[in-house]
């Protein structure tokens, strides 16, 4: 049986994902054909209920839970592993008080990282939606005021000479206590359950080989990484590929319900009528 199967090319999707369609691991019979795309394109594929199993933002996923449900393994869930709010100006405090006149790149409306800006933000709607990849440049060529950036550019602002105004991660923490929830793994909810389930093995077995062999898909993650640098890679695989990413267990799960109630609490989701996570 062959599956379609959508993630992004960010060293965590890539370290995740590359022992399972490289058949390191048993993969049980299955094939998987797979779609590299950025993170907005994969939340849009998801309402066009395009892939059979798909990296997407939660964010995203509060719309399309009727028709995927969330597998337990590959998700990035973690402390200090927010989105960041940069600037070309380095004086913060004024930007924070006149932030809704001022111009906001984001890297998807459907992002996790946009949800968590209209938590901090709700004043900040002028907002401009770029691929995540070109806020930076974006910030240096006065383009817009303010960035929200996502992935391995927060290890490369600081080189540019641009500087963070908030760290929404740090803010969700400090508001709830629990791990930030920012991408999952879902899977349709038409497929038989066995399909459904041996998938998640799957994804879970993925996961344990790389840790067990972190070095092993090193062609494969520089071959997709936008920052080629070695130190780069791993500290971006270390920051989001985590114990959640093996396991949701019941602190993950608890993150990820907390964020879609408050979600619901402040209008930015519609009212979900399905279990989130994938059970038997």
């Amino acid at each position: 049986m062959k599956l379609t199967l959508g993630f992004s090319p960010c060293p965590n999707d890539t370290f995740i994902f590359d022992a399972l369609i490289h058949h390191k691991i048993d993969t049980e019979g299955l094939e998987f054909e797979v779609f590299f795309d950025d993170v907005e394109t994969l939340n849009q594929k998801a309402f066009n209920n395009t892939l059979d199993i798909t990296k997407l933002s939660y964010h995203a996923f509060a719309y399309v839970a009727d028709k995927y449900a969330l597998l337990d393994s590959g998700s990035a869930l973690g402390f200090g592993v927010g989105p960041l709010l940069i600037t070309k100006n380095p004086d913060i405090s004024s930007l924070k008080s006149n932030i809704s006149n001022l111009t906001i790149g984001i890297p998807g409306k459907y992002t996790t990282a946009n949800f968590l800006l209209g938590l901090a933000f709700p004043e900040a709607q002028n907002k401009q939606i770029m691929v995540f990849s070109e806020i930076e440049d974006a910030l240096l060529n006065d383009q817009i005021d303010i960035g929200l950036i996502i992935h391995e550019n927060r290890f490369t602002y600081q080189d540019k000479g641009l500087h963070k105004i908030i760290d929404l991660g740090d803010y969700w923490e400090k508001q709830t206590g629990c791990a930030i929830p920012l991408g999952g793994i879902v899977i349709k909810r038409d497929l038989p359950m066995d399909v459904q389930l041996k998938v998640n093995r799957i994804i879970k077995r993925s996961v344990e080989y790389a840790f067990a062999n972190p070095k092993s898909g090193l062609d494969f993650i520089r071959q997709h990484s936008q920052e080629m640098s070695e130190d780069v890679m791993y500290k971006h695989i270390n920051l989001y590929v985590n114990k959640y990413s093996v396991e949701l267990g019941a602190e993950g799960r608890k993150a990820i319900q907390l964020l879609f109630d408050k979600a619901l609490q402040n209008n930015i989701i519609p009212a979900i009528k399905h279990n989130l996570f994938l059970t038997a």
